[in-house]
């Protein structure tokens, strides 16, 4: 077994064992632990819960592996993998009981910095809905036991694409203009609220593309391994002095270029 397949098959093994415990949780009620960069963009008990569950486990597991996790941060490793985690991506959904939430895990190799390194295994799993997405680098993506990729056709009423919008006020308006400009291209929208979804979904067919600006590491970790392994293109196609104000791209290649320069047209 390769190494990459070794840490997809750890990587869905804790997230199924995660969602599992985030799913009863929220059955058994949700409480707010604290609000992170707004009042908006909350923290459940049940998120904290389940990293340190992940991290328990991949330490058990991979002793010398660092952890980047949304709730407890950095932790560089011995090795040169380290295992980038979002316990409950789409918490608000979660709180809400919306049952559009995921747990994504990544392996990663080299600097653990989004754009300097290489995902080579990731699991993205829907506690809801039981489905669990995977991939290992050059061994494809996977629903389950079933292949995934992306379109290869876009209807001719346009593309389904999928977005998402940040918890700082200040830059809804500029979301919202974004939008504005890839419409004429679009059948529809979606926002669906749980990124590491979105990116699973474009993968296995289910939505042309997906676009959102200012993602972290782990909102994108697993999901963009998913779309390449599936056939289709993922960037950060705007590279701002922050690294948090970067646009996201993943899409069919059908549509990727036009869906980049819409959502880029006009932007100072």
């Amino acid at each position: 077994m390769t190494l990459a397949k070794e840490l997809e098959s750890l990587a869905v093994d804790i997230a199924r064992e995660a969602g599992e415990l985030a799913r009863v949780r929220r059955t058994e009620g949700v409480a707010i632990a604290a609000t992170k960069t707004a009042l908006a963009d909350i923290v459940t008990e049940a998120d904290r819960e389940v990293e340190r569950l992940i991290r328990a486990r991949l330490a058990d597991a991979r002793t010398d592996d660092g952890f980047l996790g949304e709730e407890t941060g950095a932790e560089r490793g011995q090795s040169d993998v380290t295992w980038v985690v979002d316990p409950i991506d789409g918490t608000v959904n979660y709180a809400y009981g919306i049952p559009a939430y995921g747990v994504s895990i990544a392996a990663v190799i080299g600097e653990p910095t989004p754009g300097e390194w290489e995902t080579v295994a990731g699991a993205v799993y829907a506690p809801a809905s039981g489905e669990m997405f995977r991939a290992a680098r050059g061994e494809g993506a996977w629903l389950g036991d079933q292949p995934l990729t992306v379109n290869a056709d876009v209807s001719a009423a346009g593309a389904l694409l999928a977005t998402g919008f940040g918890y700082d006020p200040t830059t809804h308006a500029g979301d919202l203009a974004r939008v504005g400009r890839v419409m004429p291209m679009a059948r529809d929208i979606r926002r669906g609220g749980a990124a590491s979804l979105d990116f699973a979904w474009v993968a296995s067919g289910r939505l042309d593309g997906y676009f959102e600006r200012g993602l972290a590491p782990w909102d994108h970790a697993a999901g963009s391994l998913l779309v390449t392994e599936a056939g289709g293109s993922f960037a950060f196609v705007r590279d701002d002095s922050e690294r948090s104000r970067h646009l996201i791209v993943a899409a069919t290649p059908v549509i990727f270029e036009r869906l980049v320069d819409a959502a880029l047209a006009d932007e100072t």
